[in-house]
């Protein structure tokens, strides 16, 4: 088919230098395909080659603590990919010997690898003849044949599953789903495509039509929540050792598993008044600290797929911080082990920017 062949082409000329390109090891390109949902390369790669330098093989990255495996992932996002990641580790070293499975059909039963994951990993891997979808393979399907159906609908799914199908290159689908997938990145991208040097452009319906802008369609908009925290930076000085407490998150929510100070979630953002009125404030510190502070002088925005985040953090300074009023899992420590610890982003900068020794 000279669609499959067109690509083929394009991408023997074109595509990236990638370390996972250069490997038959199902369990780097496995890690590979992980990391790299939901996020661009420039991004996932340093933590690729973090990873492979601290966890070579499958039996190192089984035998790892969850904490390392996050400070590891610290910054990437998604942090269930890594949990997922973690936990699919364990059941290869101890289940099967540390050997991946080697079908679409029982790599799908792997904790973390959905669809276009298990196909990713069985052509790549394993040459097997299925088809990736992605978002990338969306947009260069829906532009060249003017495919109209929403990709975020049922019906979207099958239709694009089965014109992935049917122009798949069987004989070679380990340099063909690259192929696809690496035109939507570099060459037919979401914004300011290159059309017009596109291979494809004689047969793109999108360029024909004058609907490269419009397409893909997605039905459903993604409703964004905004949140307010308020963190407690505790700060305890004694014997010349400043210490604090981090709080571990648990639960289904965002960041799971991860470290982070104390915190109080209201309903917007809290001035100093309102916080030491606040129910939640005065259980915990009430009458029990000498000095209370805003480090930011307007609430720091940060910005998840779903979520909006305004946080401000709240230095306090105290004789003695009162642990028992905290809820566990709570870790008191002195501040130069925070580093140890999987933070995220939010925080992280935080620490990066607080002077801790004043």
């Amino acid at each position: 088919m000279q669609f499959s062949k067109t690509l083929l082409t394009w991408y023997l000329e074109n595509k990236r230098d990638l370390p996972w390109r250069k490997t038959e090891q199902a369990y780097r390109i496995w890690l590979s395909e992980i990391m790299l949902q939901q996020t661009k390369i420039a991004q996932g790669l340093p933590y690729y080659n973090r990873f492979i330098e601290h966890f070579p093989t499958v039996f190192d990255l089984a035998k790892a603590p969850e904490e390392k495996v996050l400070k590891l992932w610290q910054g990437l996002g998604y942090y269930s990919r890594a949990r997922n990641l973690h936990h699919t580790a364990k059941y290869i070293a101890e289940e099967c010997n540390g050997v991946f499975p080697s079908s679409y059909k029982e790599l799908k039963k792997l904790k973390g690898v959905g669809e276009y994951t298990a196909a990713a990993i069985a052509s790549i891997a394993f040459n097997e003849a299925v088809a990736v979808v992605d978002g990338n393979v969306y947009r260069v399907l829906s532009r060249v044949f003017g495919i109209e159906t929403p990709i975020d609908s049922t019906e979207g799914k099958k239709e694009f599953k089965a014109v992935a199908e049917k122009l798949l290159a069987k004989q070679d689908p380990k340099h063909y789903n690259q192929a696809i997938m690496e035109f939507g990145a570099l060459h037919c991208t979401p914004k300011k495509p290159l059309c017009t040097t596109c291979p494809l452009q004689n047969n793109c319906i999108a360029f024909q039509q004058n609907k490269v802008a419009v397409l893909p369609i997605k039905a459903k908009k993604t409703k964004v929540r905004n949140r307010y925290f308020n963190y407690l930076v505790l700060l305890e000085n004694k014997n010349a050792t400043t210490y604090t407490v981090l709080q571990q998150r648990y639960g289904k929510g965002i960041w799971q598993n991860l470290f982070e100070f104390p915190l109080i979630e209201s309903k917007n953002s809290l001035t100093k008044e309102q916080l030491l009125k606040n129910a939640a404030f005065k259980e915990l510190l009430e009458g029990s600290f000498n000095k209370l502070e805003l480090f930011n002088a307007t609430p720091i925005k940060h910005v998840l797929s779903h979520q909006r985040i305004y946080a401000n953090f709240w230095v306090i300074y105290l004789e003695n911080i009162p642990v028992a009023n905290f809820k566990k899992p709570l870790k008191k420590l002195a501040v130069t082990e925070i580093e140890k610890f999987p933070v995220p982003v939010l925080v992280q900068n935080f620490i990066e920017n607080f002077n801790f020794s004043n």
